[in-house]
């Protein structure tokens, strides 16, 4: 590869920018560079051309015209092997620009400003750095284009190795970054357009999602599908994306999507909490006085299920729970922290996942995608509780403790795929019923399951009874009150069997499916 000689340089973020022109300047490359740039470069005592000495030609419109201009595009997109390109160079006495060195004008941290002003956000879209890059990338056989203040080291490194020369592998890699980077932000001024010329901002005409890959999986699902883990590109990591593995094997897929299941879960709750966590559905939840009673309660409401589950905690865990946790065998353990003693406890079981998040714990993004087939499915994230018209519908209205262990149910149901059904008493889970196809199905399992009994318990139901049969069963069962959405068109009949039972009923006005 060829030596490079002339360098452009035109950044909005400076870190580092003047390092790297004296590591270039000590190549022998000379500096061409624009505007605010050329001041800092120059005051640092670093020889630089400015632009309009470069062009011919002055900085114009406020900086929006400056390199802009047919000596630099000519400069940087001529192919140096194509002899027409090369008389033409000559001709009109173009001088090559080898490096192009550009970031762009920080339009997402604009208009990310609460107060900002779309004039502001207009005049933060950058015209001829985006042109810029996008000619080094297309022409990176001969141009070296750097974007990223990261990458500084990394190529004043490869030109000294190479004799002032970069390798084709690295240009490539370089044009590739160049054409993300410039991707990146074209998309974030279009969603930005796309949501102020919209009636519907909630759900603006056109959805731009960018994720980068953070790291391989073993596998998905299933050992034959092939699986990687991405997260939100130019936003802050948050969430899962954010979580710290301290211990134990490599995170699956499976790992990762129940991880996630735990954390919501427990998320719910201001006292202390654990949700033991099987294929995203809760086998065991329950809150209370301390972490290793919740523990404790939600490892006794189904202590078979439990074997080989996630663990989720909303408070850092300490040695008596970890005392109590690391007798079973469980794949993971997610929790804002541990604590020294938890840490020494759990380290005994070397396969074993702890998983921190810190205060990002209970993080919740605004939407929730799926992918189908040709498309996605975009919605807001069902983090409201109850509906405005929420209200007791039998002649009996529920206990205090009824009501404590209602609200209870109610908060785990919509952790639990549909149909679902929730039994609990006492602040934790009694049985649940998950995934069946009819209503009153999941109303037997939970009563099947119940652990030790589903008498006295209060009942969940994520959706509304269509029939009474449901709250029949519950009725057998010894259940004596309800929590349901309604709307069905028998409510009068679902209520009718309640009251003939004794049971309390409370209708939410808003129902939780989980698909």
């Amino acid at each position: 590869m060829r030596p490079i000689e002339r360098a452009l340089i035109s950044v909005s973020d400076k870190t580092g920018v003047t390092e790297f022109a004296a590591g270039l300047a000590e190549l022998n490359v000379e500096i061409v560079s624009t505007g605010n740039t050329h001041r800092l470069l120059s005051s640092k005592g670093i020889r630089v051309r400015e632009i309009s000495e470069f062009t011919g030609f002055p900085e114009m419109l406020d900086g929006r015209v400056k390199t802009l201009h047919p000596r630099v595009a000519a400069g940087v997109l001529a192919v140096r092997g194509n002899c027409e390109h090369m008389r033409q160079i000559d001709e009109h006495r173009i001088q090559m620009i080898d490096l192009v060195c550009v970031n762009l004008y920080p339009f997402a941290e604009t208009i990310r400003k609460p107060d900002v002003s779309f004039n502001e956000a207009i005049e933060n879209i950058d015209i001829g750095g985006p042109s810029l890059i996008r000619a080094g990338a297309k022409n990176f056989e001969d141009i070296a284009v750097v974007t990223s203040p990261e990458d500084y080291d990394m190529v004043l490194a490869g030109l000294r190795s190479g004799n002032g020369a970069l390798n084709r592998e690295t240009l490539l890699a370089l044009a590739r970054q160049a054409f993300l980077y410039t991707a990146r932000y074209d998309a974030r001024i279009a969603e930005y357009l796309s949501k102020t010329s919209s009636d519907d901002v909630l759900f603006p005409p056109n959805l731009f999602a960018d994720f980068e890959k953070t790291r391989g999986l073993r596998y998905g699902e299933n050992p034959h599908q092939k699986a990687a883990f991405y997260r939100w590109a130019g936003r802050a990591r948050r969430g899962i994306a954010a979580a710290k593995q301290m211990q134990g094997k490599e995170l699956s897929y499976n790992n990762i999507v129940d991880l996630e299941a735990a954390r919501e879960l427990v998320s719910e709750f201001d006292k202390p909490a654990c949700a033991i966590i099987k294929h995203t559905n809760p086998c065991g939840a329950a809150v209370g006085n301390d972490l290793r009673e919740a523990y404790l309660k939600a490892y006794q409401a189904d202590s078979l299920s439990a074997f080989g589950s996630i663990i989720g905690f909303n408070r850092n865990v300490d040695g008596a729970t970890a005392e109590e946790a690391v007798k079973l065998f469980v794949e993971a353990i997610i929790a804002p922290d541990f604590n020294a003693d938890a840490i020494k406890i759990l380290s005994t079981k070397t396969h074993l996942r702890l998983v921190t998040l810190g205060d990002d714990f209970g993080f919740h993004e605004q939407f929730e995608m799926k992918p189908v087939s040709g498309g996605v499915l975009l919605q807001e994230t069902d983090r409201v509780l109850l509906g405005p018209e929420s209200h007791v519908v039998t002649q009996r209205k529920p206990s205090e403790r009824e009501a404590r262990n209602l609200d209870f149910a109610w908060r785990v149901v919509k952790h639990v795929k549909s149909n679902a059904i929730v039994l609990a008493d006492n602040g934790c889970t009694v049985g649940v019923g998950a995934g069946q196809m009819s209503r009153v199905d999941p109303v037997k399992i939970s009563i099947q399951k119940a652990h030790p009994t589903s008498k006295g318990a209060v009942l969940a139901s994520d959706a509304f009874f269509p029939f009474r049969d449901g709250i029949d069963e519950a009725a057998k069962g010894g259940i004596t009150a309800v929590i349901q959405p309604g709307g069905s068109v028998r409510d009068n009949e679902v209520i009718q069997a309640a009251d003939e039972n004794g049971m309390a009923m409370i209708f939410t006005g808003l129902r939780h499916f989980k698909h």
